[in-house]
């Protein structure tokens, strides 16, 4: 366990020690600031919280997954206070700016709840800002979020069970030795399941038409 706690900055550890009376409400806080401000290694959270209460393990992913869909609203209404106008002053004309809305708003909720689903350091965050700058609903939006998180955090759970909480040791020193792969295969999963869901809607409305 002490090999866990070497991944935490002095900082992290001195909120670790001050949320651990909350049980796992102190997971949902540190959900909230690590999607909010603060990056904060919440697999390592999730595994030894886990790893000390293996038969309630189902229910640190899930709060974890709460507060992450709380804090990632405040990149969400940072970008929607501010990023069209962000755009703008980089050079996106109204026209690039509305075909760039139309393309998010036909995949706005898989946009959101794919890379929330990704480990770190995909960059969940620009997504969330997007959201917030193309005004995605707010109730569809968190919970795309809440989804995304679960989902990565319920498998995080599963392997420290079955494999112990040193195998986010082993995860994490493989991926920083295969960063870049790791980097372009989530690229890839991305844009496969983009690409199909966008080549099912267009079919979809080929057959509505033909039927029409």
């Amino acid at each position: 366990m002490h090999k866990l706690l070497s991944h935490f900055h002095h900082w992290e550890l001195v909120l670790l020690a001050f949320l651990k009376p909350l049980g796992f409400w102190g997971v949902g806080v540190l959900g909230v600031i690590d999607a909010s401000s603060l990056a904060i290694p919440m697999d390592v959270v999730i595994a030894g919280y886990v790893w000390g209460d293996r038969g309630h393990f189902w229910v640190y992913p899930v709060v974890g997954a709460i507060g992450a869909a709380i804090g990632a609203l405040v990149p969400f209404y940072i970008g929607r206070a501010g990023g069209e106008l962000v755009l703008t002053k980089r050079g996106v004309n109204p026209e690039k700016y509305a075909a760039m809305r139309a393309r998010f708003d036909r995949h706005h909720w898989l946009a959101v709840m794919v890379p929330a689903a990704m480990p770190p350091p995909f960059p969940f965050k620009l997504f969330a800002f997007g959201a917030g700058i193309f005004e995605m609903r707010v109730l569809p939006y968190m919970g795309a979020v809440f989804v995304g998180r679960a989902i990565h955090y319920l498998v995080t759970a599963i392997l420290v069970i079955y494999f112990g909480p040193t195998i986010m040791e082993l995860i994490s020193h493989g991926m920083k030795r295969h960063m870049p792969l790791i980097l372009l295969g989530v690229a890839a999963v991305t844009v496969g399941l983009l690409f199909y869901v966008f080549h099912r809607r267009r079919r979809n409305r080929r057959q509505a038409a033909t039927q029409n």
